[in-house]
């Protein structure tokens, strides 16, 4: 989670869990919680002459419980029949610092494995029963880039900028599915909000077209803010985020929010004091 101040008298943050319910009853001025932007969660890898990979279920929730680890193995094989997979080992790389990626993906894991589930289990950090873990998304795109083998969860957008092949992931519905902005857009719209606090994660979507791992980025925000001056300028900035600022998404490897979404988080946003 990142926290920026804002002229010293008042102070956001953002994050991709957003916060709990005994999160927010700790903060005395209260919170508004707004999605603002979202964006899909890639396995990249790193396999020389490999250059496409589909991933079913079984074979990366697998690998990320560190029970598949060679990269010919029978379960990654059989989805991918006429690419040469080398028996190189698998080099999973996660993140050692706590981070709203790790939670989604987590939670998607633990959706799908039960296994996961019983064994790690999710949080903003997990102990991953294998692998080498490096900071920040940039850290782990770095990682995967220079180890041959290497298999780690990065934002859509690091993968694409770093320029990373990443897997195509199959859903709940069979299909296997590229991370693109169209495909996380499609997951999202099965979103179900958790009431007035716009909380929701779609851990494992429904839809041919659905990548499996997307999630919204969420602004926490205090509910009261004293000072007329500071509560109007952050009104600003959040506003020109949710209108003029979505048109900037594609480009930087977000999915931009639907109508629907941008009318909620302006009335939320709204309703700070």
């Amino acid at each position: 989670m990142k926290i920026s101040s804002f002229r010293v008298a008042f102070s956001l943050a953002a994050s991709d869990a957003a916060m709990t319910d005994e999160q927010i009853a700790k903060v005395k001025p209260g919170v508004v919680l707004i999605p603002f932007t979202a964006g899909s969660i890639a396995l990249a890898y790193n396999l020389p002459g490999v250059e496409s990979l589909k991933l079913s279920r079984e074979a990366y929730s697998g690998i990320f419980l560190g029970k598949i680890t060679k990269w010919n193995d029978p379960a990654i094989a059989k989805t991918n029949a006429g690419v040469k997979l080398p028996a190189t080992a698998i080099a999973v790389c996660g993140r050692s610092d706590g981070s709203g990626t790790t939670f989604v993906f987590a939670e998607h894991l633990s959706t799908i494995s039960p296994d996961f589930k019983s064994q790690v289990g999710e949080g903003t950090t997990v102990n991953w029963p294998t692998g080498v873990t490096a900071r920040g998304n940039s850290g782990v795109a770095g990682l995967v880039k220079q180890t041959p083998g290497g298999i780690g969860y990065i934002e859509y957008g690091y993968a694409k900028d770093s320029q990373l092949s990443f897997a195509q992931l199959q859903n709940k519905s069979g299909a296997f599915v590229t991370a693109t902005p169209e495909s996380g857009a499609t997951t999202l719209d099965t979103t179900q909000f958790s009431g007035d606090d716009l909380r929701g994660w779609p851990s494992d979507p429904d839809g041919k077209e659905a990548y499996p791992i997307a999630t919204f980025s969420w602004l926490l925000l205090y509910k009261k803010c004293d000072s007329k001056e500071v509560r109007e300028a952050l009104k600003k900035f959040v506003s020109y985020s949710l209108s003029d600022g979505q048109k900037f998404a594609n480009e930087l490897g977000y999915i931009p929010l639907t109508k629907d979404v941008v009318g909620k988080s302006v009335a939320a946003l709204g309703s700070i004091e």
